[in-house]
């Protein structure tokens, strides 16, 4: 197994609106481990291929303290969603900051697994908005865009201000284990 680079904000690839998996190989089997290995390293609930520059409809979480509960969802497709609400989330590609933003506390999700086997899910509360949170990456929207211009604007300014600080302290972004998060990505 490997541990990813994570892209950041504003980064434009992570915009890029990621295509199906039509392909179920041992190369998709070692990806997900692979992104099981960054997430939990980052360390992180969830994590879209399109954070580590793999623009496939692809996602992996896992919102238990224990790292006992990893779920994999390929394709993914919400059928129903219900009870809005509002719940502070973070972002492994937004490190360092957090904000509220209002979602569906409630999702009933078609996908499939890492062999192409279909399935659906009931999911609520925090996996349930870490769901959608992590779809978002898939369709090229980040949990900021939910923000104010004025928030996106000091966000992005503080990000490429910290970038440009670890790299003229020859830093690499890869090596950085500060991107932990409180909310849907910890």
């Amino acid at each position: 197994m490997a541990l990813l680079d994570i892209l950041e904000y504003p980064d434009p690839r992570l915009r890029n609106r990621a295509e199906p998996i039509t392909v179920f190989d041992a190369v998709l089997v070692k990806r997900v481990k692979d992104m099981f290995e960054t997430m939990y390293a980052a360390p992180g609930i969830g994590l879209a291929a399109t954070q580590v520059n793999v623009h496939q409809r692809l996602l992996v979480m896992d919102v238990s303290q224990d790292r006992s509960a990893p779920m994999v969802f390929i394709n993914p497709e919400i059928l129903e969603r219900r009870e809005v609400g509002v719940m502070e989330e973070g972002c492994l590609s937004v490190p360092g900051y957090f904000d509220d933003v209002e979602r569906a506390q409630y999702v009933k999700v078609r996908a499939q697994d890492q062999h192409g086997i279909t399935f659906e899910r009931e999911l609520s509360g925090l996996e349930a908005v870490c769901l959608q949170h992590e779809m978002d990456h898939l369709d090229g929207k980040l949990f900021v865009d939910y923000l104010s211009l004025l928030k996106r604007d000091r966000v992005r300014r503080k990000l490429e201000k910290e970038r440009k600080d670890r790299a003229s302290r020859g830093v690499s972004p890869a090596t950085t284990a500060d991107k932990a998060a409180v909310g849907v990505e910890r």
